[in-house]
């Protein structure tokens, strides 16, 4: 599934390509910020499979763009998005011959309505979970998650009494959240100010509380997005807890060294998101008719996990500090002086079980902090 998204607002973009990528897992959305650009990327590419063409650009009209693929694609969905609702603007845009049109402000559960009936999702697959996972890399991949819509929209119900601070305190533990908030906020953040946002918080005051409700409303929207597979859903849970896990020690080590957490504790609930974004990938390809065994399962994600991490993490423009955190979870060299890092492969041992370790109490030393006594030594102690 390929899809042109013609939109000059950045958040807009981001939040039209959610919604899309939600409908259609491993996804190929262009993005484009002006007319121009949506004719280059045509021209590039005349393959797309639906269209969300705003009117009003910087540089034209978007119904220029309507008139241009009708002019050789009769059939394929182009959807309208406007601030116009008056009856002679969708009158006129009917008579191009778009598919559908959505005002703004955006009705998400609408949207998705609209999209889900226009452009249905594609359910066959070919090759084996190897080859899909190797198509599906340079997708939009967004991860798995259990979010309410119901909760959501009681959110959006009161939204004018909710700050950014309260609703990062809400999510701080929504790995799928936070990591498609960041992405967003970055994408708008970067281009501004080439400067990365580091903290959801931040990320959530940068597009404004009705922004953020309105992106958790279309993941929580996003019903593939669920693991529905036994296995892959034990794997899931598995890794989700880990990161839990290891979130909650990064945070405790922190405070103990008299340390903003929130930095830490959100590097480790991000410490899985490759393990993430692959089991929900091998997800789409059983829902569309693919077949795997367990070993299959461990066998793409020994091979993939880093693979779709590092893709992920650059592709979200997450801050290079952040990326070296939640690097140093998995593996930190020797030779490393950077306290932080340190930290998240502490935290990650303690949360392994591993916190008697020789490695783990040299970590632990070497940031300045008294290790705990082992419990063999607890006991040789007690005995004496």
């Amino acid at each position: 599934m390929k899809a042109l998204i013609l939109e000059d607002d950045e958040l807009v973009g981001e939040l039209l390509e959610t919604v899309v990528a939600g409908i259609h897992q491993g996804a190929a959305v262009s993005l484009a910020r002006s007319l121009s650009e949506a004719r280059q990327l045509l021209e590039e590419e005349s393959e797309y499979q639906l269209y969300l063409i705003d009117w009003q650009l910087p540089d034209g009209s978007g119904l220029d763009l309507v008139k241009q693929v009708r002019a050789r694609d009769r059939d394929v969905p182009i959807v309208m998005v406007s601030g116009r609702s008056d009856r002679e603007s969708v009158l006129k845009a009917a008579h191009h011959g778009i598919s559908g049109f959505i005002t703004k402000p955006l009705d998400v559960q609408l949207l998705h309505e609209r999209l889900a009936k226009l452009a249905p999702a594609d359910v066959s697959v070919q090759g084996s979970a190897m080859d899909y996972l190797s198509a599906s890399l340079n997708s939009v991949v967004q991860l798995p998650t259990d979010i309410d819509p119901v909760d959501i929209l009681n959110l959006i119900g009161r939204q004018q009494e909710l700050s950014p601070a309260q609703l990062a305190e809400r999510w701080r533990e929504e790995a799928a959240l936070t990591a498609r908030l960041l992405d967003v906020a970055n994408s708008s953040s970067f281009r501004r100010t080439g400067k990365p946002v580091e903290s959801l918080r931040d990320a959530i005051s940068n597009m404004g509380v009705a922004m953020a409700l309105n992106q958790a409303l279309a993941l929580a929207l996003d019903v593939a997005g669920k693991i529905d597979s036994p296995d892959l859903q034990a794997q899931a849970k598995a890794c989700h807890n880990m990161a839990l896990q290891v979130a909650r020690e990064a945070q405790k080590l922190a405070v103990s060294l008299g340390k903003s957490p929130s930095l830490f504790q959100q590097a480790g609930l991000l410490s899985r998101l490759g393990e993430m974004a692959v089991l929900k990938v091998l997800n789409q390809f059983i829902t569309e008719g693919g077949s795997l065994s367990a070993s299959d399962m461990e066998q793409c994600l020994r091979q993939w996990s880093q693979d779709y991490g590092n893709r992920l993490k650059v592709h979200w423009k997450l801050p290079l500090s952040l990326r070296d955190m939640i690097g140093a979870v998995h593996f930190v060299p020797k030779d490393n002086t950077r306290e932080d890092r340190l930290v998240m492969r502490a935290a990650a041992l303690i949360a392994g079980g591993q916190s008697d370790s020789d490695d783990c109490q040299r970590l632990l030393r070497r940031i300045g902090l008294e290790p705990k006594p082992s419990t063999e030594e607890s006991s040789r102690g007690s005995r004496s």
